[in-house]
């Protein structure tokens, strides 16, 4: 069984157009027919698209397994992209990722708001409505939002918001910008995530120490795999696990961490250590469509057959694709409690 998506592009400078489209998506069992995609736009030679034909994993993920860290892009002519967004991805729509989900052996996804799209959430709500209940959402939400619009995003499945901290994506904002959305959001009992990188990790701490609400860690913090598991840096973020109850984190995107690159064992150390020390608090994504990617392509298939050299043991596994991503993100199901 394959699965195929060929991408088509011309180099061009930013925010010009570029045609990028789905030829073709086959999958034997699962998914029948071909999905097309609308034209988008680019930011300029250097963005690699998303793997045209990852290949079927060898690790069968158990039933229930949840892609807790992936996103939509579009489609740009249905779902334009945000104006101030400092990249421009292809169209990577609903119907690839259901379409990936099913090919690489997930039951649900969480499919968490871009940076491309701004505060404009259409695309990830969309996609939920869609889903129904085999997807829920992060947001990226502004200030001014009223209680109905949130009200109408829980119910279309939306469990979190996301305070984006990593400079070269977005404009950084006073920490009272975050800290009145968290207010907002309590009433729906929803979890902050956050993105940062290891360096901007003690400048944060007490900002994060201050939510009174569940905090989940986009990659482990971005640390500096060349540096090693003993780097300051990465044992500041250890202590803070230990510290923080609420702390929770995911152990993704390896191919962003790697310095030796595919099959990225130089990160297993570092995941390994986070779950096996806690591994009630862990998620795994694949972030698929993998935006901003310089160096290749990441086969999601390699990427899974990434958990079990991470996550050792049955229980492991299971806490961390079933158990700890339904324990948050499907509470009402019962499943982790």
């Amino acid at each position: 069984m394959t699965l195929q998506i060929a991408e088509v592009s011309t180099n061009s400078k930013a925010h010009e157009p570029r045609v990028c489209w789905a030829r073709q998506i086959r999958q034997t069992r699962a998914v029948a027919g071909s999905i097309k995609s609308a034209s988008s736009a680019q930011p300029g030679a250097g963005w690699i698209p998303f793997h045209p034909n990852p290949r079927k994993p060898g690790y069968r993920l158990p039933v229930g397994a949840v892609d807790a860290h992936c996103h939509v892009f579009g489609p740009a002519a249905e779902f334009p992209f945000a104006p101030e967004r400092k990249y421009t991805p292809c169209d990577a729509g609903k119907d690839k990722l259901f379409a990936l989900r099913d090919y690489l052996g997930f039951t649900r996804n969480v499919i968490v708001q871009a940076t491309c799209h701004g505060k404009d959430n259409s695309a990830v709500l969309d996609a939920l409505r869609t889903a129904g209940n085999r997807a829920r959402g992060v947001a990226d939400i502004p200030a001014n939002i009223s209680d109905a619009e949130l009200r109408s995003m829980d119910e279309a499945g939306i469990r979190g918001v996301r305070f984006n901290f990593v400079r070269r994506l977005v404009d950084t904002r006073p920490q009272e910008f975050y800290l009145d959305i968290v207010e907002r959001i309590k009433q729906f009992g929803w979890h902050v995530v956050v993105y940062f990188e290891a360096q901007d990790l003690e400048g944060l701490t007490p900002f994060l120490r201050s939510l009174p609400v569940t905090v989940v860690v986009d990659h482990m913090g971005r640390p500096d795999v060349a540096k090693g598991i003993d780097h300051p840096n990465f044992r500041r973020f250890l202590t803070l696990m230990e510290d923080m109850p609420n702390l929770w984190s995911k152990v993704t995107c390896p191919e962003r961490l790697s310095v030796t690159g595919p099959p990225y064992n130089d990160v297993v150390p570092f995941c390994g250590e986070v779950i096996s020390r806690f591994p009630d608090r862990v998620l795994w994504g694949t972030d698929w469509p993998h935006p901003n990617m310089t160096t290749h392509a990441p086969d999601d298939g390699e990427l899974v057959d990434f958990i079990p050299k991470i996550a050792v043991s049955v229980t492991q596994r299971r806490k961390l694709l079933i158990e700890n991503p339904m324990r948050l993100y499907w509470p009402e199901e019962g499943i982790g409690q």
